[in-house]
């Protein structure tokens, strides 16, 4: 399934979903810019568990430590990477923004995706892989949107055999079951997958960990007033 758009227009430009979107996009044409450099640039600034506890330095709270758990949310793989994710970002984002507004949102955006990182971790402390990619913050923004918007109607490509139909899904059973084949792909790959192996792969357990933190922290970030008003004009679509 692929979503293609929501039907909650915003109420309020999200200026913090655009910027991050764009911060995104403006870092992966400078990893494509680097050529031959690239790799030692995604072991520097990419997040990786083996190097985590460690790396040898006498102040363990020291920068080089934590740096790449924050910069790693900004790195992609390839073209098809930063897509995905800034697509659903795009879509589900800024309702999420709105809800929050522009500074709660960002601080909870950066706070799902550190999470993300360190469940992740918590799943292969001794991996050599980089993680890369904001899947883990998005992750959180898919959580918050779950409990805020349920029956929104996500307009959605799905493709049966070799035909695709548009079909509106509600938002509870889109993301719900995008929850579902998270889980069931990292509780696999965690029990068939050598823990040792340094095979790259998706980070299930970082989009798994962002959605709980999202899940669990959205009332602590959403305007009340803002929310309750929302609410209103949302159970108005018939």
């Amino acid at each position: 399934m692929f979503p293609l758009k929501d039907n909650i227009p915003a109420e309020r430009f999200p200026f913090v979903n655009l910027f991050v979107i764009i911060v995104n996009i403006i870092v992966f044409i400078y990893q494509v810019s680097l050529g031959h450099q690239l790799p030692e640039f995604i072991q520097q600034y990419g997040f990786v568990p083996g190097h985590f506890l460690n790396r040898q330095t006498e102040n363990w709270l020291d920068l080089g430590r934590f740096l790449p758990v924050v910069t790693s949310m900004f790195l992609h793989g390839n073209l098809l990477h930063v897509f995905s994710n800034m697509w659903m970002l795009w879509i589900f984002g800024d309702n999420v923004e709105d809800s929050m507004g522009h500074a709660k949102y960002f601080f909870f955006y950066m706070l799902c995706g550190i999470a993300a990182v360190f469940v992740q971790y918590g799943f292969g402390t001794g991996s050599q892989v980089p993680m890369l990619g904001a899947s883990g913050a998005i992750s959180g923004v898919l959580g918050a949107y779950f409990l805020l918007y349920p029956r929104a109607r996500i307009v959605t490509l799905v493709p049966i055999f070799i035909l695709f139909y548009l079909v509106e899904i509600p938002a509870f059973f889109f993301l719900g079951i995008w929850f579902f084949l998270q889980f069931l792909q990292g509780s696999v790959h965690w029990l068939v997958t050598d823990p040792a192996a340094d095979g790259g792969g998706i980070a299930w357990w970082a989009h798994i960990g962002g959605f709980g933190t999202g899940f669990m922290l959205v009332h602590l970030f959403r305007r009340r007033k803002g929310q309750r008003n929302r609410k209103r004009r949302y159970f108005n679509f018939s």
